[in-house]
């Protein structure tokens, strides 16, 4: 048994080491999205004015109306002192060629005082001009920026996919790395002095058993970020049921009324807020979205500044159907199933940010540990592979065939014996 699992640890490591070794060092990094982002580019996070601030209903009216071509899909309803308002749009139809206009940019900021532009740009666009810096990792994170083929998004999909290999594998890892319960401790010891191979093996190894249970938790909630609906989701329904969400059944929101209006964010909020209010949720209303194929609104409740979550669950969020306003679902923190709860934990455990500060640090030194375990497998297998093609290319020392295969056979055991001895975790 074990020498499959050492062949299936060596192959797993080898076909995720590049994915990981990026995700690892890019989730280190976008831990801090928003600080970093406001760092690079002050003009597009800090407000050139320093006057009262308009309401943000009435700047997303000035938006859309300096430019018809654009609709604001995602509007926050209060902005933090000194601060931009970030707002994402999505283009109308062109109704001469019933193609959307092009815009050549998703995300604005906008003077909260004067309702001036400050800046635009393409968040997640493939560019590492300083504007687009993080944006670009933050996507490169879980996409790899790989396009959408025949309808299917290839990069959310293959990175779900690892993470699904990464569980497995970091079970097989687990299980290799206690050979003999006599000598377990061998498994949590960093051999410092000796350096070399023995410490990159050490740092493999032992490294990973140190943290095994939060990798294999940023195992897990990287499988729900990217295959939530798809994978996650039903796994978890058939232990507990689940609320369902307009993301998880689009059908929620029913069927678009022809020649029915919208009806307007004034009355979306208004709807929300009397929901909110029989609900006692004790948050103001932080944002709102418009999600164009779902036909829904959603409400998000928070104040400003904290759209990642005040909570360790995360932000209540209401939807609501377009253009009734019947409240459609609702993603209560420590509401619902244990399902519901568990599934709420996913983004807040992968981001750190159920335990605040301290967990964005812990997230951050375990992306970088995720790539050091990545770099430090494919080391191992290199040294691996080098002494087996020395073993190949070094002659036999005998002229008699009956001696020279049992040397074969000898040199093969021997082969076998460090390669299940030292098989990396």
């Amino acid at each position: 048994m074990r020498p499959l699992l050492v062949h299936l640890h060596r192959w797993f490591g080898i076909a995720t080491a590049l994915f990981l070794f990026i995700a690892g060092l890019t989730g280190a990094l976008i831990a801090w999205d928003h600080e970093l982002d406001a760092m690079l580019n002050p003009s597009f996070f800090h407000a050139r004015t320093d006057g009262p601030a308009l309401s943000s209903l009435e700047l997303a009216r000035r938006i859309e109306a300096a430019d018809p071509r654009l609709r604001v899909t995602y509007l926050p309803l209060a902005v933090e002192p000194g601060h931009t308002l970030q707002v994402m749009v999505w283009p109308r139809v062109d109704p001469r060629t019933q193609q959307p206009y092009t815009l050549g940019f998703n995300q604005l900021a906008v003077d909260p005082a004067t309702g001036k532009i400050q800046g635009r740009r393409e968040w997640g666009a493939v560019s590492l001009a300083r504007l687009n810096l993080i944006p670009f990792l933050y996507k490169l994170h879980y996409t790899l920026h790989l396009p959408f083929t025949h309808g299917v998004d290839v990069g959310t999909w293959l990175m779900g996919v690892v993470g699904i290999v990464w569980i497995v594998d970091s079970v097989i890892a687990l299980v290799l790395s206690f050979p003999s319960f006599k000598t377990w401790r061998k498994s949590f010891v960093f051999r410092v002095q000796r350096g070399g191979y023995p410490l990159t093996f050490d740092l493999h190894r032992s490294g990973g058993v140190w943290i095994w249970g939060l990798l294999l938790m940023m195992a897990v909630t990287s499988v729900s970020m990217n295959l939530g609906n798809q994978v996650v989701r039903p796994l978890v329904s058939l232990l507990s049921p689940l609320t369902p969400t307009p993301f998880s059944d689009p059908k929620l929101a029913g069927t678009p009324q022809p020649g029915q209006a919208d009806l307007s964010r004034e009355q979306i909020l208004e709807d929300a807020s009397r929901i909110a209010a029989e609900r006692h949720l004790s948050a103001p209303p932080g944002a709102l979205f418009y999600a164009t194929t779902l036909h829904t609104y959603g409400v998000g409740f928070f104040t400003a500044g904290n759209d990642h979550g005040e909570g360790p669950l995360g932000n209540a969020w209401l939807y609501l159907n377009a253009q009734t306003g019947r409240p459609v679902s609702a993603t209560i923190p420590g509401e619902g199933s244990a399902g519901d709860i568990f599934m709420q934990a996913q983004f807040p455990l992968h981001s750190g940010r159920i335990a605040g500060l301290a967990g964005r640090i812990a997230i951050s030194a375990l992306g970088l540990a995720v790539a050091v375990l990545s770099v430090t497998g494919l080391m191992i297998w290199l040294k691996k592979l080098d002494a087996r093609r020395r073993q190949t290319r070094t002659p036999l020392k005998t002229s008699d065939p009956a001696l020279a295969s049992k040397q074969r056979t000898e040199r093969a055991k021997r082969g076998e014996r460090v390669e299940q001895a030292a098989s990396p975790q």
